[in-house]
């Protein structure tokens, strides 16, 4: 057991999870862990080096050969792979649609789980993704399921990826996260699904400081 004190915001892909989290950890002064990125960053890695994402095998050595390193000391949230900087490279349309496989090999997410759960012992963290609270941090002392409608998470999506200079396909980004809804709560390792003692808010006729606030508010509800 650790005496820091740990949130755990899980949810489907395009739920605003990252950017609630992320806002909630500024906020309190805690670390924030993207474990997403982490998935991510192997899931970039791989492409790249032309490791097959359905080999659990060969992307556990690929992950034990590397170093994820994540970097929350700035404005943001940047991504180290092998300390080359991968913070945009890993929201690619690619990644996107390669990143629930590389997820669902149990040696990766075994691994992965171990650096997670090593890093929420150091320091008081928000973490968020989708088997957090479930599997990362049982214990936590706040658990959110965050979630939306499709259609309003493709929306999300959509307009993120405009305003960070990508190119979007709004009709592809609802079938992609509709696939992923699929692929992450039937896969057999770590299943998406919202754990017991967690706090379920459908944001989506929620703005973005409605849902922080709610949030912040827990927070400081079960920790005072």
């Amino acid at each position: 057991m650790t005496n820091s004190v740990n949130v755990a915001i899980d949810g489907p892909a395009g739920a605003g999870k990252s950017t609630v989290a992320k806002q909630i950890a500024k906020r309190l002064g805690f670390l924030y862990i993207d474990t997403g990125a982490m998935y991510r960053t192997l899931t970039y890695a791989a492409l790249r080096e032309g490791v097959s994402v359905h080999d659990g095998q060969a992307l556990y050595k690929l992950l034990e050969g590397g170093r994820i390193e994540l970097d929350t000391s700035g404005q943001g949230a940047n991504v180290f792979w092998n300390e080359t900087d991968v913070t945009e490279a890993i929201r690619s349309n690619e990644v996107n649609a390669n990143v629930s496989a590389v997820a669902s090999h149990e040696p990766v997410r075994r691994a992965m789980v171990q650096q997670q759960q090593l890093l929420a012992t150091k320091a008081n963290a928000v973490l968020d993704g989708r088997d957090v609270g479930t599997h990362v941090l049982p214990h936590a002392n706040l658990k959110v399921f965050l979630t939306a409608s499709v259609l309003e998470r493709a929306k999300r999506r959509y307009e993120e990826q405009l305003a960070n200079g990508m190119d979007s396909d709004f009709e592809l980004l609802k079938r992609e996260i509709a696939m992923r809804d699929e692929l992450d709560s039937t896969r057999e390792v770590a299943p998406l699904q919202k754990a017991e003692d967690a706090v379920e808010l459908d944001t989506t006729l929620m703005t973005f400081e409605e849902v922080v606030e709610t949030i912040y508010d827990l927070v400081k509800e079960r920790t005072a």
